[in-house]
């Protein structure tokens, strides 16, 4: 399955005005269930966070969370990195014409050869690392670009399933999303990792559980597979949408609250 085309489809949809982008942002916040435990772990961070912190959207994407920490507060300085050279140029221009491009700016970079000593209070790593080879040396670089007493904050699919992990008949393993390096971490090697960082209080939890995976499947597994079908399902989007969105909303709130003994999904908080 490519999702990246999807994605620049959905782009050009929602990308014609700034309020269209907003839009997605907020349909993307409801939807993604990752981005239900982001963003509780963000609030709670900005509870203490120093003033005048400076952040790091490692993996920036779309900057979905870029604009949600802008949101939160008009003290922080943020940063967003991706390898996408056309990603960064569109998230510049789209946070200029919401007069943001004060606070937030858009860089190319490879996060393994990124050189910022010291200068983050918080580092975002929000479905990154599975597309990384280099995850420990990625990891040491997080460390060292965080000031004393930083947070990581990493969201990556477990080794539970997730990237919707199936078997096919020629005993090659794959999965939903082809761009990824691995399929997922296992929750203890990762802490591990972490630790061999530098980072000294790691603590781990699985998202996506029954509830989590139910609504992930109704809101974003199926639609993609039917738009790679035909991109004529656009039409059909808002439809689909108005059956399914409520159960997975619901859904997405008990996966939430739920404590999950297992779960396709990791939401990591690491301190330094």
């Amino acid at each position: 399955m490519r999702y990246d085309p999807v994605k620049k489809s959905l782009g050009k949809v929602f990308n014609k005005t700034p309020y269209l982008r907003i839009l997605l942002y907020r349909l993307l916040d409801l939807l993604l269930l990752r981005s239900w435990y982001v963003r509780r772990e963000i609030k709670r961070w900005v509870k203490t966070a120093p003033e005048n912190s400076s952040v790091l959207d490692a993996g920036s994407g779309f900057g979905q969370y870029v604009w949600r920490l802008s949101k939160l507060s008009k003290n922080i300085q943020i940063t967003g990195i991706d390898v996408k050279s056309e990603q960064i140029d569109d998230c510049n221009t789209f946070f200029s014409k919401i007069g943001l491009s004060e606070r937030v700016i858009f860089k190319e970079a490879d996060l393994t050869r990124i050189n910022d000593f010291e200068q983050y209070n918080l580092i975002l790593s929000i479905d990154v690392m599975e597309h990384i080879k280099e995850d420990e040396l990625v990891f040491s670089i997080f460390f060292n670009s965080l000031k004393k007493d930083g947070t990581l904050i990493i969201s990556t699919p477990s080794d539970k399933g997730g990237s919707d992990v199936n078997n096919h008949s020629d005993n090659k393993v794959a999965g939903f999303i082809d761009e990824h390096v691995r399929d997922g971490y296992n929750m203890y090697d990762l802490e591990e990792k972490l630790l061999k960082a530098g980072f000294n209080n790691v603590k781990s939890k699985y998202m996506y559980g029954t509830p989590g995976n139910i609504a992930w499947k109704l809101s974003m597994k199926y639609p993609i597979l039917m738009l790679n079908l035909n991109k004529l399902f656009f039409i059909l989007l808002p439809f689909y949408y108005l059956l399914t969105f409520p159960i997975a909303l619901i859904l997405n709130l008990l996966d939430l609250k739920i404590k999950h003994e297992k779960g396709t999904g990791l939401i990591v908080v690491a301190k330094k």
